[in-house]
């Protein structure tokens, strides 16, 4: 059970980018809490996206920042330079994810046993899990795949998100409100999930505090990181 409740939301957001900054200041506003996967090897990288037609910037956020910047939030692996794990013999699987790690752990100074994997599309099976699961020190990763379920999930080396807010708007408002007036005797779980970038896409900042604001403070839902959630 998390503390006294039955229900928990958390979020996450992937690849380190400056826009997290602006996206922490709305979750703290909201006391909402977050893990943000990062590959620890692009770190300080200028880049841009061209997204929907759009160009986006792409920029990671400076190593000697990360520390500060998710104070209070959870910091997960992401690998060191976002390859699709799928494609990758075994020691190169390892490598990127526990070097990722021990990266991410220096920079923020305590233990991490989270991930995302990295890449759309099909970025992860059973065979890269396994890998994951025998040989690192990760405990869950988070897929792409959207489950629309609040249920909580046997498999954590392959758990699947509630909802992706950049395609699934309106749905992830419907599931918010159903889960808002949901009443269980079972743990449910609402976990959303993206990357920063995207809200610069259609300038849909207000949109997503408009979404914060009204799935937090809810006296019956405990608020917390991935790991305070998939690992109480």
């Amino acid at each position: 059970m998390f503390p006294g409740k039955m229900k928990a939301v958390t979020f996450s957001y992937d690849d380190g980018v400056l826009q997290d900054k602006i996206l922490v200041d709305i979750f703290n506003r909201y006391n909402l809490k977050a893990t943000f996967n990062i590959n620890s090897e692009l770190l300080g990288q200028k880049n841009t996206l061209i997204r929907e037609g759009k160009t986006i910037n792409h920029t990671k956020l400076k190593k000697e920042e990360v520390k500060e910047v998710y104070k209070g939030h959870e910091v997960a692996v992401h690998t060191l330079t976002h390859p699709n794990l799928t494609q990758l013999e075994t020691e190169e699987i390892i490598r990127q994810v526990e070097e990722d790690r021990k990266n991410l752990e220096a920079l923020v100074g305590y233990q991490i046993v989270g991930m995302a994997y990295p890449g759309g599309g099909v970025n992860n099976n059973e065979y890269v899990a396994d890998v994951i699961k025998s040989n690192t020190q990760i405990k869950y990763v988070r897929t792409t795949s959207s489950s629309h379920r609040f249920d909580l999930q046997e498999d954590l080396m392959r758990f699947k998100p509630t909802v992706y807010h950049h395609q699934e708007w309106d749905l992830m408002f419907k599931l918010a409100e159903d889960f808002i007036h949901l009443e269980s005797d079972k743990l449910q779980i609402l976990y959303i999930w993206g990357h920063s970038y995207e809200f610069d896409i259609h300038n849909a900042w207000d949109k997503f505090e408009q979404f914060c604001k009204f799935i937090s403070n809810k006296d019956d839902i405990f608020y917390g990181t991935n790991r305070e959630i998939l690992l109480p």
